[in-house]
């Protein structure tokens, strides 16, 4: 979606913090990408759906709801450029991976590809479906900065690998920007790989829509394809768009949990082979009431978007200021720390709201002699050490600043966004050095 009216866009940084947010001013908030945040005039509108519904519940659920969903529904398909019929609305990506992998029908050879740096709650997921049906899965080691050629052929190989074995790679699922560390994969390319080998691609696109432009997924193809809402698009928490394209909308036959939409099998006398008749209103009626819950997050993506065009500028304004804000702010960070960043591709296809920073802190491998290498932690202190830092930040400077161990070094992953600016990723600088500072001193054991 382009930039339309930006007369009245507000100055990117504090002002906009302070305008259009609720945040504590005490609060330095470095974590958008965990649970997102939204401004005050979707919060005000999501409670005004809410006093409508308290007011009169009857008719504002049975009649006003379905009307202002189908609405949500067409502006999120903007998005995406795809036809509002392929698209509804669920909690969360994880609930969306939930149903496609919960309602594909597995048989004996049929195995799930994913990549070692998928989502926590996703693999967990894989794991579960291959506990309860016959499907094997496939986890592709992977381990960040890698090239994108590298990364595609460690994909294609994977299926290769699968086939000559005499299995049969069923569907593979593949981030668009990866949670932990912070970075944006070539989606298109897997895509393109699922699509010449006829195997199924499942995006968990939970860092997407909002952060990069996706008006291209319609022509890329994927066979399914979510991403939060709540993350980067400014709605409430939890809304998620769930895509999937007619051509496999029959492959989702139940919500989860099952409810209203469900439609049981038909079986004709003259046919042995069961179904269920497939139109286009079908999908969008199957999900439309998934038991009761609050759907006024779903709700508020219109309100989202005016936000994002009459006071933000657009969708291209706030890229370029996020993707700026990342790149240079940490690069501030790793003059300040005297280390690095993790490597991305230079051109815009690789860049995204996310930087990540090694730490100045130097651990020992299990398998490095005494002579190799002088000081420094031990490398099974590594996990401990991140969570002391993540605490002292929270308990002591009142931030959240994600640090996790990874490939044997403490990485931070900070979250560029429109509220931010230059000095809070200086802040957050010398609050990490001071805090690796205290690591040195083994304060983090006490």
């Amino acid at each position: 979606m382009s930039s339309h009216n930006t007369s009245r866009a507000t100055e990117f940084g504090r002002a906009m913090r302070d305008e259009h947010f609720a945040f504590d001013p005490a609060y330095t908030p470095l974590n958008h990408g965990s649970y997102g945040a939204f401004p005050t005039v979707v919060r005000d509108y999501q409670r005004s759906l809410q006093d409508g519904i308290e007011a009169r519940s009857d008719p504002f659920i049975r009649f006003t709801i379905p009307k202002l969903l189908n609405e949500s529904r067409a502006a999120a398909a903007s998005f995406l450029g795809v036809p509002m019929d392929d698209v509804v609305f669920v909690p969360n990506a994880t609930t969306a991976v939930n149903t496609v992998l919960r309602n594909l029908n597995f048989v004996e050879g049929d195995t799930i590809l994913y990549f070692s740096a998928a989502y926590g709650a996703c693999e967990k997921t894989i794991q579960s479906v291959c506990e309860t049906t016959p499907a094997n899965c496939r986890r592709i080691d992977v381990t960040f900065p890698i090239d994108d050629g590298v990364l595609i052929q460690l994909l294609r190989s994977a299926i290769h690998d699968v086939q000559h074995q005499g299995g049969k790679a069923r569907i593979a699922m593949f981030d668009t920007v990866v949670t932990f560390p912070g970075v944006r994969l070539p989606w298109e390319r897997l895509v393109k790989v699922c699509q010449d080998l006829e195997v199924l691609s499942l995006i968990d696109g939970a860092h997407g829509v909002g952060q990069i432009d996706l008006t291209h997924l319609a022509s890329v193809g994927p066979d399914f394809f979510t991403s939060n809402c709540y993350k980067w698009l400014y709605t409430p928490r939890g809304c998620a768009i769930f895509y999937v394209p007619f051509r496999n909308q029959h492959l989702i036959r139940s919500t989860l949990p099952t409810s209203h939409g469900f439609q049981a099998l038909a079986r004709n006398d003259n046919d042995d082979s069961p179904s269920v008749a497939q139109d286009r209103g079908r999908f969008g009626e199957l999900f439309q009431w998934a038991a009761t819950v609050d759907q006024t997050p779903y709700l508020c993506i219109p309100e989202a978007v005016k936000f994002r065009i009459n006071i933000c500028g657009g969708e291209a304004r706030i890229r370029k200021y996020c993707f700026n804000l990342a790149q240079v702010g940490g690069q501030i960070l790793a003059n300040k720390l005297g280390t690095e960043l993790l490597r991305i591709s230079p051109d815009e296809r690789g860049q995204c709201c996310f930087t990540n920073l090694r730490l100045p802190l130097l651990f020992r491998q299990p398998e490095a002699s005494s002579m190799e290498v002088q000081g420094g932690l031990d490398a099974a202190d590594g996990p401990k050490v991140v969570k002391w830092i993540m605490d002292r930040a929270l308990c002591e400077f009142n931030t959240w600043i994600p640090v996790n161990f990874y490939n044997g070094a403490a990485w931070v992953r900070i979250s560029a966004q429109i509220y931010l600016e230059m000095k809070d990723f200086k802040w957050a600088g010398a609050v990490l050095q001071g805090l690796c500072e205290r690591v040195s001193k083994d304060e983090w054991r006490s």
